[in-house]
C-alpha cells in the first residue's frame, strides 16, 4: 500500500497569514495539490490519502470531501511533528509499504507527475522524489523500512535528511521545473 501523507500543517511564518487558504487562481493554494492528487489516485486501489494538518477550514473541507484528516495541533513546533502525526496513524505499514509526502503550497503539481511517481513503487526503490536536473523536491516517497528513522527527526527538519542517508536505491522522477515551485511569501502568489 502506498500512504499519501498531504502535509498542510505549515505555519508560514514568511507568508504573514495562513498561505495554504490564500487564494490562487480561483480556489485556495492546498486545494491545488490536493485536488492533483486525489485525481491521480481516483482509479488505482494502492493507495490511501491522508491529509495532516492544523487548520480547522482544511480539516472540515477535505472531510466534507471524504478524505481522511489527521489533525496535527503540535504542527507549530517543526515538520518533523506533522510527519510523525502522519506516520502514526497509517500503521501499521507492511514490508511493501511506501510513504509518500506531498506538501500543500505547490500549485503546479500535475495529476500525471503524481502517478507517475506512484508508479516507480513497482520498481521498489528505496526512496524516489520528483526532480528537474539537479534540483529535487516534493512530493517525496519512502519505503515503509524507513519510517523509525523519519519518526526520529526533529524540529523543522524534513525527510530530505532521511533521503540523503540512502542514495543507494533512489530514484529521481522527472517533473516539469514549475511543479517544484512552492509558496513561500505572498508575491509567490
Amino acid at each position: 500500500m502506498i500512504h499519501i501523507l498531504y502535509l498542510a500543517a505549515g505555519q508560514a511564518r514568511r507568508f504573514g497569514s495562513n498561505k495554504l487558504l490564500a487564494s490562487y487562481e480561483g480556489k485556495p493554494l492546498y486545494r491545488h495539490g490536493f485536488d492533483a492528487i486525489r485525481e491521480a489516485i481516483r482509479e488505482r486501489e494502492d493507495c490511501t490519502l491522508n491529509v495532516v494538518t492544523c487548520w480547522d477550514e482544511i480539516a472540515a473541507s477535505v472531510t466534507e470531501d471524504g478524505v481522511r484528516c489527521i489533525l496535527c495541533p503540535d504542527s507549530h513546533l517543526g515538520v518533523s511533528y506533522t510527519i510523525r502525526a502522519g506516520i502514526s496513524a497509517v500503521q501499521p505499514l507492511y514490508g511493501g509499504d511506501y510513504l509518500v509526502f506531498a506538501v500543500a503550497d505547490q500549485p503546479h503539481l500535475t495529476a500525471e507527475t503524481v502517478a507517475h511517481l506512484l508508479d516507480t513503487a513497482k520498481l521498489h526503490p528505496v526512496t524516489a522524489c520528483l526532480a528537474y536536473g539537479e534540483q529535487s523536491g516534493n512530493p517525496v516517497m519512502f519505503a515503509a523500512s524507513l519510517a523509525d528513522e523519519l519518526c526520529a527527526l526533529e524540529g523543522d527538519r524534513g525527510g530530505k535528511a532521511v533521503m540523503r542517508h540512502h542514495p543507494e536505491g533512489h530514484i529521481d522522477v522527472p517533473c516539469d521545473p514549475r511543479e517544484l515551485d512552492d509558496v513561500d511569501v505572498k508575491t509567490d502568489l
